[in-house]
């Protein structure tokens, strides 16, 4: 059974997390890079569920491949031309010193930085996207505090169907181990029910962390779909011990939670990549099958959670409504 996490509902609460953002929100500019860093290196899987990737080093999470272990994982905006700001990342790693060793000297290391780019260039001038400096900047940022939420990183420029997307996340305590997700919400379908002004997945909420009340008809006019490309991409990671299959079946079933927040979600026109992570710090107990199904429940709902507080905590850009502008009368209430 999974219970609030003691520390902030954040991804950060997974000891050996670190996140950091890199955005440019400004006339011609909505756009950024959020990275996920475990400097010192953990297991990590990937499942993407669209029909429209942009991804980078995803084949090596196989449980197949050489790697066993990730220094850090890249969510950025950009579309295609964000993979860049990966260079940035492994350029950051490397000069730390952190990546896999193919050499006798401690500088001589590969760093490995997964990436998914979402698609938000409608709402910046065209050229302005993430380059390496994205990248660099966000390890730059990264803590272990909570993570910034709304229109941060690779949430700046993003957009849920009618309304504005962001960065969110949220964490659970299940049988002693922590998971948590971080995501990007960028979604072709809607993230609310439209008929009610409710988020699809605050059922889902725990300890009131929502505070919506049902609300009436929206107050702007929603923005309409000029594109339909999209993606949402995020993490969710775990302090228990798994091994590169596990972590995949985490990644997996994470999209669960997706499917739940966001209607309809995976299209032909999203690209929809979630990454997992394990950092190890935790072995599981005797009953692995029951506590693996536990966590993977739990990644779950995580993610669907972390999809409302992207969306709650996002501003209006770009003509784009925010949640809370659309529907101030169900912010800041309980249900």
């Amino acid at each position: 059974m999974s219970v609030p996490a003691p520390g902030a509902n954040s991804i950060t609460d997974v000891p050996g997390v670190l996140v950091g953002h890199h955005q440019r929100l400004e006339p011609g500019w909505a756009t950024g890079t959020t990275v996920v860093l475990v400097p010192h290196g953990a297991v990590a899987g990937v499942d993407q569920r669209g029909g429209a990737p942009g991804t980078r080093e995803t084949d090596l999470l196989a449980p197949s491949r050489l790697v066993q272990r990730v220094q850090a994982i890249c969510l950025t905006g950009g579309s295609a031309y964000g993979l860049a700001a990966a260079d940035g990342v492994m350029r950051w790693l490397a000069e730390r010193g952190h990546g896999v060793a193919v050499g006798q000297l401690p500088h001589e290391v590969v760093p490995i930085v997964p990436t998914a780019v979402l698609f938000d260039l409608k709402l910046s001038d065209w050229g302005n996207r993430p380059d390496p400096g994205f990248g660099y900047a966000a390890c730059e940022a990264a803590s272990a505090d909570p993570v910034v939420q709304g229109c941060f990183g690779a949430g700046t420029g993003a957009r849920a169907g009618s309304l504005k997307g962001g960065i969110g996340t949220a964490s659970t305590l299940v049988n002693g181990h922590t998971v948590g997700a971080v995501v990007a919400l960028n979604a072709a379908g809607e993230a609310v029910n439209l008929a009610t002004g409710l988020p699809w997945a605050v059922d889902h909420e725990v300890g009131g962390e929502f505070g919506l009340t049902t609300p009436g008809a929206p107050a702007v006019a929603l923005a309409p779909k000029v594109s339909p490309l999209n993606t949402t991409i995020g993490v969710v990671a775990t302090d228990a011990a798994l091994d590169k299959a596990e972590c995949g079946r985490m990644a997996t079933i994470s999209h669960d939670g997706m499917a739940r927040a966001i209607r309809p979600a995976h299209g032909m026109f999203d690209g929809d990549t979630i990454f997992s992570l394990a950092t190890g710090a935790r072995e599981l107990g005797p009953a692995r099958p029951v506590e693996l199904n536990a966590l993977y429940e739990a990644a779950a709902e995580v993610l669907a959670r972390a999809v409302v507080h992207a969306l709650l905590a996002a501003s209006t850009v770009g003509g784009v409504p925010a949640y809370r502008d659309a529907w101030p009368d169900a912010v800041g209430r309980k249900r």
